[in-house]
């Protein structure tokens, strides 16, 4: 079966700058959408922040396998409720792709449980791309390195935990370098965080970024049945312990009673 894909995008600058709108006509996350279903086997939609529960409802996201997730100017404007549904949504095995400036969106933050900070500079200058990890799925069908003329510089220390896999490093021609390709597990979700894509450049246009983030959908699904409850827990009464114990001291709540979070 197709994988099932929603890119969601803050959709703010697309409507108030005419570079943004000029380069991506049907939003960043339209374009980006554009490229998976282009890719064969990957079936995606689009979701903003503009909609109702920002277009990411429990049923949506029930029935998504991946979401991706561009975000920059609005990421206070999304709500705390739907951020949480999105968390535990990955925490029960959807994969989140986190895209450029969703170092600061509040589910990543969230997942990564840090700061998510970095040093910055946008100037339009090269970036250049190494893979790091030439086996990753990720990586796959790219050279060793590429490059974008025109990118907004995001420069270390990264304030994120560290990764299980560091695919891909960037280097910018004022010097900095930058973790630019990472991946985590977050309970059954797997997550990715991809550093390029501001919005004023036309990187989601370049061949070896769309390969990336095709390669990004396939890797981040999982296609194992949803983990259920991920955030509950259960009371096992004395009498449903696998071996039989005898209670032995006081306790602060009845069996089946739900326990202090």
């Amino acid at each position: 079966m197709s994988i099932r894909a929603v890119v969601w995008g803050e959709n703010v600058h697309e409507q108030t700058n005419q570079i943004v709108s000029d380069l991506y006509p049907t939003g960043i996350h339209g374009a980006i959408a554009q490229t998976l279903n282009a890719a064969g086997g990957i079936t995606a939609s689009t979701a903003t922040l503009q909609e109702p529960d920002h277009g990411l409802t429990v049923d949506r996201l029930a029935e998504t396998d991946v979401l991706l997730w561009w975000g920059h100017a609005a990421h206070g404007d999304v709500s705390d409720e739907v951020s949480q549904r999105v968390v535990e949504a990955v925490w029960s095995g959807m994969g989140f792709i986190a895209l450029h400036s969703t170092h600061f969106a509040k589910p990543f933050k969230q997942l990564m449980g840090s700061a998510c900070n970095l040093t910055w500079r946008e100037a339009g200058e090269r970036e250049r791309l190494w893979v790091t990890s030439r086996n990753h799925p990720i990586a796959a069908g790219l050279p060793d390195h590429f490059s974008l003329e025109h990118e907004e510089m995001y420069g270390e220390p990264f304030g994120v935990p560290e990764p299980l896999e560091t695919v891909f490093i960037s280097w910018f021609q004022g010097g900095e370098v930058f973790r630019s390709g990472l991946t985590y597990k977050r309970g059954a979700g797997n997550v990715f965080y991809f550093r390029p894509g501001h919005e004023t450049y036309p990187t989601y246009h370049d061949a070896n970024i769309q390969t990336v983030l095709t390669n990004a959908v396939r890797w981040a699904h999982n296609p194992i049945a949803r983990v259920l409850g991920v955030t509950d827990t259960p009371n096992v009464p004395v009498t449903q312990a696998l071996e039989p114990i005898s209670e032995r001291g006081p306790r602060l709540h009845e069996d089946g009673e739900e326990g202090f979070k």
